[in-house]
């Protein structure tokens, strides 16, 4: 199931149709922003599913990793997404975990919903948006606290507003799908940005 050109480039326009926002918004972190991208309007979307799926796919192959998984609740489809796509296709299968906000006290308690890393996996950890990075970072070191290698740190969007420079500090690789600048020049002018 592999990916090309055209795909990358669907999904970009499914992203500016879909999830693109302008206008005056407060972000998670408290930042204000001329513009919200909510990728799980792309990422629950059926066609957007298998767009994400292959694009993500094909790098974390290129990386080598053997398991996938996030942050709930943006890396959830994700991490479904590149899950099935593997099933598809004649590579490798790829597992997919998700990493709780918070570990759970009942039941098997802990931080992973499905199967947890295991020490010598090559994890790719995978959310939506990179905003400052702190949701990335706080998976990747419970991933990396299992004996799982974090092979990187693979995303939807970076919004290039200072979570790259924060993952690469702490010792992390990052790969974007796309950065804003792609996602925004193409984009509607304000008041007009799709459905």
């Amino acid at each position: 199931m592999s990916s090309g050109p055209e795909d990358r480039e669907q999904l970009l326009q499914l992203m500016r149709e879909r999830a693109l926002r302008v206008g005056d918004f407060v972000l998670a972190s408290g930042r204000h922003s001329s513009f919200y991208f909510d990728g799980r309007l792309v990422t629950l979307d059926p066609r957007g599913a298998l767009l994400v799926g292959r694009q993500l796919l094909q790098l974390l192959r290129r990386d080598g990793v053997t398991r996938v998984g996030g942050p709930t609740l943006g890396a959830d489809p994700m991490v479904a997404a590149v899950a099935l796509c593997s099933a598809l296709d004649e590579g490798p299968q790829i597992p997919a975990f998700i990493v709780r906000q918070e570990a759970k006290s009942h039941g098997t308690g802990g931080w992973w919903a499905g199967p947890p890393p295991q020490p010598g996996d090559a994890v790719g950890v995978v959310d939506d948006t990179l905003t400052t990075g702190g949701s990335l970072l706080q998976a990747a070191e419970r991933v990396a606290a299992t004996g799982a290698r974090v092979a990187a740190i693979y995303t939807l969007l970076d919004r290039e507003e200072g979570g790259r420079e924060r993952l690469e500090a702490a010792g992390y690789r990052l790969r974007s799908i796309f950065r804003r600048s792609e996602l925004l020049a193409g984009a509607q002018a304000p008041g007009a940005s799709g459905a």
